[in-house]
């Protein structure tokens, strides 16, 4: 950098809020980080910044703060701000087909141009998770730029003043103009002065003979400006303005389209697959890693291709790809609490229902079942598809992993993840294990004790299906080796209108008596913990009604009430059972009501013991 040359910034302002979010959290972000920036800025016409709210976001200050758009209109109007584009729900972008990319950021731009008067011309990226494909469909979107972090820029093979000018990325002979952001720069303007993070800045530049380009620029997107303990927002924001005013002399704040009217990109790079997360995260990695993200992007994908197969009606079948997008967010595609939060999730969910179910043909809906690699591991999974249920199983342990109840666009299976010898697995219904006669009920909530057999984490063979609703599982007995390795289990499914029932047969194919307990686990996720959203009660044959104990005992039908939804769950089996009820948790957050069977089973060789559970759903 040369001596007395300015540093051009382009200082940005983001903010987003995952849909499924409450109205506080809304108003936090809004009351903490856009007003007080926006407000402020307003007051400094000479300073220019770029803003990027999500579309989620903006359309909640519309309703609340309408006021705050008149704001922004204005800094445009005069050229003081400019808005960015991207995806309209702050979708992850490398993980969703290109038509929804396309179509996510066109919505956002649609959104903009009709409430500020002027299409975007580049865009934000949530987490700047880039695959080179990306170029392409922004430049399909009319977008003439982005941003990517300075490290990206050094994954890509930049160095020196490289890092402080926009580049070049090309995909299918699309290109979009991209620009460094200093993700230092940022962190340390929360804890340092404006002015003394660019003096030191400018100082270390000038003396890096590699930094000798004419124009120097500087992209910064910082969170917060430094602040005292119990210092507002608005004083801070306004201190920080201040400071930049009085600091004209060595920074220039600027706007990228006029950065690239006046100085071309010369650099071409291609960037690796990377992220601003951190250098090794991969959003790609985490949906194979992260059972509940892996839930959530094949369900994704699924319900995709069913919207793809929607024929002749356009308007339902829009409708239905916008109920996608809301499910896309990128807050669930990569690490921290959004994932494990339930609200999020069930936000999802619910909307790739109701995308699923806009994707069905008009009239009377023919249940079916299905055989199809759902999460996309290479084996099949069972797809029972019915006018209000669907009920999906998987062959590792002949588990339920999904079972919507679509009146009210709800997945109780929706139960996050538990930890087996540090292997995550999904939270399934009727997952089975059989423990040592001796164990006691209260044990089992923590962990199976030595002696189990986990039938949950075998995989059993798909005998027969019946298209309308049956479909039956067997997991042989194993022989020598394993604890109860004479016993053979079979599992029927069988789904009628809202009625689905379970029929265990276990077997000893063995010489000698087999005793065990059968320890099945039925899970189920509500809104949240507590009588406020579940409630559970004991029927018995006169129908009298006993709220449930944490440990139940000769228990033959449990009624679950779904306060939120207002739905009763009526769970019965043929032989009583004794067990508990435990709330399930991933560190502070709620996930699922385990209820947990237990059946003490005695076997001759060649006898079988069979009951079965019914599983009834009304509102």
């Amino acid at each position: 950098m040369k001596e007395g040359q300015k540093i051009n910034l382009i200082l940005g302002s983001h903010a987003h809020v995952p849909s499924g979010a409450n109205e506080s959290e809304f108003e936090y972000v809004y009351e903490n980080k856009m007003r007080p920036f926006v407000s402020n800025l307003y007051r400094y016409s000479n300073i220019q910044a770029v803003l990027h709210y999500s579309g989620v976001l903006l359309y909640w200050v519309e309703r609340t703060h309408p006021e705050f758009f008149m704001l922004i209109e204005d800094m445009a109007a005069r050229k003081q701000a400019e808005i960015l584009g991207g995806g309209f729900y702050e979708p992850m972008l490398p993980l969703i087909p290109l038509q929804d990319r396309i179509g996510q950021i066109e919505l956002l731009t649609t959104y903009l141009r009709k409430h500020f008067g002027k299409r975007p011309l580049g865009c934000w990226i949530a987490g700047m998770a880039w695959e080179q494909n990306l170029a392409a469909a922004l430049a399909a979107s009319d977008m003439n730029y982005t941003f990517l972090s300075q490290e990206q820029f050094t994954q890509a093979g930049m160095s020196g003043g490289e890092l402080f000018f926009p580049c070049i990325s090309e995909d299918q002979g699309k290109i979009v103009n991209v620009f460094p952001v200093s993700l230092s720069a940022g962190s340390v303007l929360a804890e340092k002065s404006l002015s003394e993070v660019f003096l030191e800045l400018k100082d270390s530049m000038e003396k890096d003979s590699a930094l000798s380009a004419d124009t120097t620029i500087i992209s910064v997107f910082p969170d917060k400006p430094a602040c005292g303990q119990h210092e507002a927002p608005d004083s801070a924001w306004n201190r920080f303005f201040e400071e930049l005013s009085l600091s004209a002399d060595f920074i220039e704040t600027v706007l990228p389209w006029k950065i690239l009217k006046t100085h071309k990109p010369q650099k071409k790079a291609a960037f690796p697959n990377s992220s601003s997360i951190n250098n090794n995260f991969s959003p790609r990695r985490f949906i194979i890693d992260t059972c509940e993200a892996s839930g959530i992007y094949s369900k994704m994908i699924f319900t995709n291709v069913l919207i793809n197969q929607l024929k002749g009606d356009k308007w339902r079948k829009q409708s239905a790809r916008e109920e996608l997008w809301k499910a896309q967010d990128s807050s669930l595609f990569t690490p921290g609490d959004g994932l494990r939060r339930n609200e999020l999730r069930k936000a999802a969910y619910s909307s790739l229902l109701r995308a699923e179910q806009l994707s069905r043909e008009k009239g009377r809906f023919v249940s079916s079942l299905i055989q199809y690699d759902f999460d996309l591991d290479g084996a099949q999974e069972f797809l029972f598809q019915d006018a209000r249920i669907n009920c999906y199983i998987q062959p590792k342990g002949a588990g339920i992993f999904e079972l919507d109840y679509l009146p009210k666009d709800w997945n109780y299976l929706d139960c996050g993840s538990f930890d087996i010898n540090g292997v995550f697995s999904r939270r399934t219904a009727f997952a089975d294990a059989l423990v040592p006669p001796e164990t006691k009920i209260e044990n089992l909530t923590n962990d199976l004790t030595a002696g189990a057999r986990l039938c949950f984490n075998e995989q059993f063979e798909a005998v027969s299906q019946d298209r309308k609703g049956k479909s039956i599982f067997k997991l042989p007995a194993p022989g020598k080796g394993a604890p109860f390795a004479a016993v053979e289990i079979n599992k029927c499914y069988l789904l009628k209108k809202d009625i689905l029932s379970v029929t265990y047969t276990l077997k000893n194919t063995g010489k000698e008596r087999e005793e065990f307990l059968l320890a099945a686990e039925i899970d189920f996720s509500f809104a949240g913990e507590g009588d406020e959203f579940v409630r559970f009660y004991n029927t018995d044959s006169s129908g009298k009604e006993t709220p449930a104990e944490k440990i139940m005992n000769n228990t033959e039908n449990l009624k679950i009430l779904d306060i939120k939804n207002e739905v009763q769950i009526i769970l019965s089996s043929t032989k009583p059972f004794s067990g508990c009820l435990v709330p399930a948790h991933s560190g502070k957050f709620y996930q699922a009501d385990r209820i947990l069977s237990v059946f003490t089973v005695s076997l001759e060789p060649g006898e079988t013991w069979t009951n079965e559970f019914t599983l009834k759903f009304s509102h």
